[in-house]
């Protein structure tokens, strides 16, 4: 299997806006990759794929390093800054450095929903697809709409959306959300992690029950050829441990077949990000 989300950090070293609050609490400490390490051995996972935490490229720096010398980190997900004028050079330099396979960054937390179709960061994007990487898509349910305008104007970009958008389980509302997700599906340029699922629901009292509903959907609207496995761990401890999420995944994909399981858990994530 391929874990094709989870992050690492150390809060001594930086700050993680994200972190803030009593809530947060729980994981409010270093992970590091022997923890990366005992989690996934113990889960039968042989790659990964690391994500960013923060808008800082010196992480993304210290991650592609953190790859080149741990053999299970098959491939880094970064930052760059999309607006700047050099943007390409960076994406090359940050190559050269290790596994790059892609660029993310937390639009969830601008307030524009439209923040992706500036014409900078449609720019900055432009430059991830020349550079044959991926776009990891952080979004909330009302920046959808301008993920899929991006999608349809840069058709050669690999659009992948993290954690289904966040689906309201724990309010157990639908709508808007699910109109939207059907809505991006429609770009086949798109592909979805089911990650952060858990999170998403009552972290006290969640249920795989609870799950199922929002994961069916997203399992018609993108179908399994376009689904990636992730475990969006240390996150996921606010909820369940690693080994918890990942059973959860085996039973909400209970209904496809052997090829499409291998899939959805292996296959996919490594033709989206080009792991070797």
């Amino acid at each position: 299997m391929i874990d094709a989300h989870h992050h690492l950090w150390d809060p001594s070293r930086r700050e993680y806006p994200w972190m803030a609050g009593a809530a947060m609490d729980p994981i409010r400490r270093p992970y590091t990759v022997d923890d990366l390490r005992a989690v996934t051995k113990a889960a039968g996972v042989h790659a990964t794929v690391l994500v960013q935490t923060v808008s800082e490229q010196e992480e993304t720096e210290e991650f592609l390093a953190t790859a080149k010398a741990e053999p299970v980190i098959a491939g880094v997900v970064g930052w760059v800054d999309l607006r700047a004028p050099d943007v390409a050079d960076r994406l090359a330099a940050l190559r050269e450095r290790g596994p790059l396979v892609g660029i993310r960054h937390q639009v969830e937390e601008e307030r524009d929903d439209d923040w992706l179709l500036r014409p900078e960061i449609v720019a900055g994007l432009s430059a991830v697809a020349d550079a044959g990487l991926v776009y990891d898509l952080l979004v909330r349910p009302a920046q959808l709409a301008a993920a899929g305008e991006v999608a349809l104007r840069l058709p050669g970009l690999r659009l992948v959306l993290d954690h289904a958008a966040k689906p309201p389980i724990a309010a157990g509302e639908w709508e808007p959300w699910a109109s939207a997700v059907a809505a991006l599906a429609e770009r086949e340029n798109v592909v979805c992690k089911l990650s952060g699922l858990v999170t998403a629901a009552d972290w006290s009292g969640w249920e795989v029950g609870h799950l199922r509903r929002y994961v069916d959907h997203v399992l018609d609207a993108f179908g399994p050829a376009r689904l990636l496995f992730g475990s969006d761990w240390p996150v996921c401890e606010l909820a369940a441990a690693y080994e918890v999420v990942l059973d959860a995944a085996v039973s909400l994909t209970g209904s496809l077949s052997d090829p499409e399981r291998l899939a959805f858990f292996e296959h996919n994530a490594r033709s989206v990000y080009g792991l070797s």
